[in-house]
Parts: C-alpha cells; structure tokens; sequence
C-alpha cells in the first residue's frame, strides 16, 4: 500500500477527529489574517520634515522610524535607552541609504527629563512636522512608580506625552501644517477615568490602569485638536492592532498566558509582528486625506469610532485641566 493510502485509511478511520483538527487550521489561518489587516502602501515623501517618535528602540516605533526615514524625514527617536536606540540608528542607516536619523534622551516616567528633552528640541531644531507618541508600558507591578511619583502606567501612557507634546507645541504649530499622533489602544474601550483615585493609590489593578491610561489617549487627541483648531496643527489617535512587541513584558511575568509552548505556537502567531503594526500610524503621519481632519480615532487605516466614553467631552476637558496641574503646567 503507498503512503497516501495508509493516510487515506488514517483520515477514515480518524474522519471526527480530522474534522475538527481542520476546521480548527482553517479559523485560524482565517483569525490570523483578520487579526493582521490592513498594510498602508502609500509612497508620499516626507523631504525636508522632521519627525519626532516615542519609544523607538524596538518593536513598531522601531519599524516606523525606519519607514519614515525611507521617505526622506529626519527622524529623531526620543528614547530612555541610549545605548540600545543607537544600535537601532546603526541598523537603520546600514538598510536606508542617506537615513537623517538621530537619538536624543527622553524618559517619560520623568517630568524633569521631559522638560530637558523639550528645551533641547525647541533650541535646537528649526520644525517639527510629526511627533509620534508611541511609547507606552503595560500591565506595570503594583510597586512601579515613576520618578514624580505617578502610578507607571497613567504617567508614561498618558502624563509623559501629555507634557512633552504641550511644551512642543510652538514648534509645531510653526512649522505648521504639521500632526500629533498618539498611539492608542481598543483597550480604551473598557477603560473609564477614575477622577476619585487617579493615581491608584487606594486600589490597583494592572489591567485597569492601563485601559484608563488609552483612554486618556483618545481624549487627549480629542481634546487637544478643539485647542489648536485654526493653527495647521491636527491631531490622530489610533489602535495600531495587537502586536508583538516588547511593551507585554509585564504581562508575562504575571502568567496571563497558559505557557511557552501555547504562548510560540497559538497565541504569537496570532499577532501582527512590529512592521505590520506600523501601517496605522503612517498613514496616520503621511496620508494627504487626512490633512484636513483632526481628532479621529482609527483603526486598520481608516476612521473609526471610539468607545462611548472616548467621545465625552466633559471628562476629555476635566482630565485635560487635572494632567495641567499634576505635571505642572498651571
């Protein structure tokens, strides 16, 4: 008998089990491919911008530098880690031909390294274009603070960018038109800003805290784009897709995942790697349609509707004058 009839008589004598092993492979090549999306092809060139990104040293902020640097930009990545984050300008001046690429401390679990870093670019840098707030941490143990004291999450999520994009915001509106965009989460979707404990000194909760501080992205943008109406400034908030990257470290760490064998086999392969997760925030940063509009939410390259406590302009307006006053700026 020839190998394909001993697996012939295998499959019909196993015909449920086949079945159902099938069906099983088919949803998920077919999840996987939903769960990847969209790729932006746009070739708009970026000659003569300046683009400042978060988080830079690996995972999507990484990819994005990297393709913003193919369209001609100067690409300035405002990382923590300067040793890791010149390796990356290395990698990406060895793959991009005449990259403008360069690395500048920031930390934003400090209020002080901020503010240095912004005193640095507004002395120093004629425009800025884009700036890309994408760093971000999540699921933080409950005893990580950050320098000002803030819980993690809220204050390099949300507080970090928070600051830094109001003391950056002459330069942006000089060099006008020019765009924020503020690396979200559909996490924000279950999040909800809790005013009585903002700081989670009574309670906390990892995954709560960092569904309030995506949250607080979306309102930001939101609000921010109502205060700059009128000046070429616009605002973009965005669910880049669930990606594999660096910023779950926490997470495994506190076991979320069944184990190494499920987490490599079932749950990795599901996600977007880095390059694929870039494709919103590009298009958010380069595509010409989007020029006019500001303060949309979107998802898999196009306009989406946020979650119904995104879209509340009381609570976006009453976070906006509580992160004035915890970073300083009143």
């Amino acid at each position: 008998m020839s190998v394909f009839g001993v697996i012939q008589d295998v499959i019909n004598e196993n015909k449920f089990v086949f079945y159902i092993f099938f069906g099983f492979f088919i949803g998920f090549i077919a999840l996987r491919q939903y769960l990847y999306g969209t790729r932006y092809t746009g070739a708009a060139r970026l000659d003569n911008k300046t683009v400042i990104i978060t988080g830079a040293s690996s995972g999507i902020g990484k990819e994005v530098a990297k393709n913003l640097a193919k369209r001609g930009a100067k690409v300035i990545l405002a990382c923590r880690d300067l040793e890791k984050t010149n390796k990356v300008v290395y990698e990406i001046k060895r793959q991009v031909r005449d990259a403008k690429i360069g690395v500048k401390h920031l930390d934003l679990a400090s209020l002080k390294s901020i503010r240095q870093f912004a005193k640095d670019i507004n002395q120093n840098e004629e425009r800025l274009d884009i700036l890309i707030n994408n760093a971000g941490v999540f699921y933080c143990p409950d005893d990580l603070r950050t320098e000002d004291g803030f819980e993690m999450q809220f204050g390099v999520n949300h507080l970090g960018h928070f600051l830094l994009t109001n003391l950056l915001l002459d330069l942006l509106k000089k060099s006008a038109p020019s765009r924020v965009i503020t690396v979200s989460s559909n996490a924000h979707e279950k999040g909800r800003i809790n005013f009585a404990d903002i700081n989670s000194e009574k309670k906390y909760e990892p995954r709560v805290c960092y569904d309030q501080s995506k949250l607080a992205n979306v309102l930001f943008s939101r609000e921010l784009s109502k205060r700059l109406k009128g000046t070429g400034v616009t605002t973009y908030s965005l669910h880049p897709g669930v990606v594999r990257t660096n910023i779950s470290k926490y997470l495994r760490q506190q076991h979320f995942f069944s184990g190494p064998i499920i987490d490599l086999y079932l749950v990795l392969p599901l996600f977007k790697d880095s390059e694929q997760g870039t494709s919103t925030i590009i298009y958010c940063a380069v595509d010409e349609s989007l020029e006019k509009e500001s303060g949309n939410y979107y998802r898999e390259c196009s306009e989406t509707m946020p979650g119904k406590q995104a879209l509340d302009d009381g609570v976006a307006k009453k976070l906006w004058e509580l992160s004035e006053k915890m970073v300083g700026l009143t």
